[in-house]
């Protein structure tokens, strides 16, 4: 058979993902702070979109209501009578004198109130009333606090770089996170001379920085209470059997007896082993919350967004058809329709986007009905495809609108994902049972045990079994206590009778 060259039409269907269709995907994912800082940055390239807030229609309501008296109250007719008083310093040039022979009693501080500065602050002038939160003190960061110290108990320019080198060095902890000799090799000084800066500087405030490690950090807040003697030593040299809370080797490798023992384990509990964490950077954000859940007055589920955090944007029409009456330019009328493209795509894709999430919010509550009403011993196993499915559309969809979600309840504010749980066989035939649900249940469990009987995770997983027919094996329940972080059942059993001895 020859092979010959030949043209052929062919037609064929096939999904594109255009720069828009991609944009709106992942918009989804965004978070409304994500989303809003997005919009924002549309609103400054975009002439045709403009923010529909509640405080700009009020004014344009306003702006159509006829006009009313001007009424004034008092104190804005004393601001305007006190603007038309002569200042002390006005009055004294009219006389072409000073203002002391006019004014015995005026002082230098009585006039500084006449300023325009004071004028504007005070609100008496035209200019705005600055915000008080300008004028609050910045929270110093650890490395200026220490830069601060160092300069007082430093006084060599060679060792103040040094030290510098050391400052910007640290972790958020407050530890040391390079090795001396990185550090003498870096700036070519001798380890003695890089030692000797550090010895310094380990005696700065809050007391344990510039620690190496965690036994460190504890010998320099004990050297400071003068409590760091051979005893203390030798406690911080078996740092792992403190962890391990094995009271007998502790007793036995520092030589003392369990009342002294215990004493000194009281004394590094009120130690601080991150001493840097006061200084952490960053405000706390609080969650806010993107879907509300209430119970409605038939015994349903009431579900709206939070309005808050959905921003919304028009599309200025008017403007677009005056603009280009007026404009003759190729490029600009180009212009102007890509943005007016763009900016119904913004609004439609927004509006888009807040629909999906209150559809797959609806799903959720109704399949964790159960959860809403009795609490998490009723959450049940749901995965996205279970969501995808009853909202007819793809699991990455469900997906990206899940993250970075959080929705209010009756039981408290749970991010979106939470509600997605794996699912464990029951041999009571009465359903799966929720992943979340078992791990609160082995919680439960072993924070009810008893000093004198610490379960096992055998143990565990045969309670399990009886009292619920959730068919869970032993490294499952290991997992499980591992991903809470609870310890194993040796370590449970030395941190309780130490307690309980404690306590005695």
């Amino acid at each position: 058979m020859a092979l010959s060259p030949r043209l052929e039409v062919r037609q064929s269907q096939s999904l594109t993902l255009t720069p828009q269709l991609m944009q709106s995907i992942r918009l989804l994912q965004l978070s409304h702070l994500e989303l809003n800082a997005f919009v924002d940055a549309e609103l400054l390239r975009n002439p045709l979109l403009e923010r529909e807030d509640g405080a700009e229609s009020a004014e344009a309501d306003a702006a159509e209501l006829p006009e009313r008296p001007v009424e004034m109250s008092a104190s804005e007719d004393t601001v305007d009578f006190s603007e038309r008083i002569q200042s002390a310093d006005s009055i004294a040039s009219g006389y072409d004198t000073e203002v002391e022979n006019v004014f015995p009693e005026q002082s230098g501080s009585d006039r500084a109130s006449d300023s325009p500065v004071w004028n504007e602050r005070s609100g008496g002038g035209d200019g705005e009333v600055p915000d008080l939160d300008q004028f609050v003190a910045a929270r110093p960061s650890l490395s200026d606090y220490l830069a601060a110290q160092a300069g007082l108990v430093i006084a060599d320019p060679a060792e103040r770089l040094i030290a510098q080198f050391l400052i910007d060095s640290l972790n958020e902890a407050g530890y040391l996170a390079v090795e001396l000799e990185t550090v003498a090799e870096q700036l070519g000084a001798s380890h003695a001379t890089i030692e000797a800066v550090l010895v310094k500087l380990q005696g700065l405030d809050p007391v344990g920085v510039f620690a190496r490690d965690v036994r460190e950090c504890l010998a320099i807040q004990l050297r400071e209470k003068d409590r760091f003697d051979p005893l203390m030593q030798r406690l911080l040299d078996n740092l792992e059997l403190i962890a391990g809370h094995d009271m007998g080797a502790l007793m036995r490798a520092v030589g003392v007896d369990r009342e002294d023992l215990l004493d000194m384990l009281s004394e590094l509990r009120e130690l601080d082993p991150k001493p840097g964490r006061a200084f952490e950077a960053g405000p706390v954000e609080s969650v806010v919350p993107d879907v509300f859940v209430r119970p409605g007055p038939g015994g349903e589920w009431q579900i709206e967004l939070n309005s808050d955090t959905l921003p919304r944007v028009l599309v200025n029409r008017t403007y677009y058809a005056s603009v280009t009456r007026k404009t003759r330019d190729a490029a600009e009328k180009s212009f102007l329709t890509d943005c007016l493209a763009t900016a119904n795509w913004l609004a439609k894709s927004l509006d888009q986007r807040a629909h999906t999430i209150l559809k797959v919010a609806a799903e959720i509550v109704k399949q964790q009905d159960g959860f809403l009403v009795h609490g998490i011993t009723h959450l049940r196993p749901m995965t996205l495809k279970t969501v995808a499915d009853a909202i007819e559309m793809h699991e990455s969809t469900v997906s990206r609108v899940t993250s970075n979600k959080y929705v209010s309840t009756p039981r408290g504010l749970f991010e979106m994902k939470y509600f997605f749980t794996t699912a464990l066989g029951s041999s009571t035939g009465e359903g799966d049972h929720s992943a979340e649900a078992v791990r609160h249940r082995i919680r439960q469990i072993i924070e009810a045990e008893q000093p004198a009987d610490i379960l096992s995770d055998d143990t565990i997983a045969e309670m399990l079994q009886k009292e619920r027919g959730i068919e869970v094996a032993r490294r499952t329940v290991a997992k499980y206590r591992e991903g809470m972080n609870i310890p194993s059942s040796v370590i449970r059993r030395r941190q309780k009778r130490a307690a309980l001895a404690a306590v005695r």
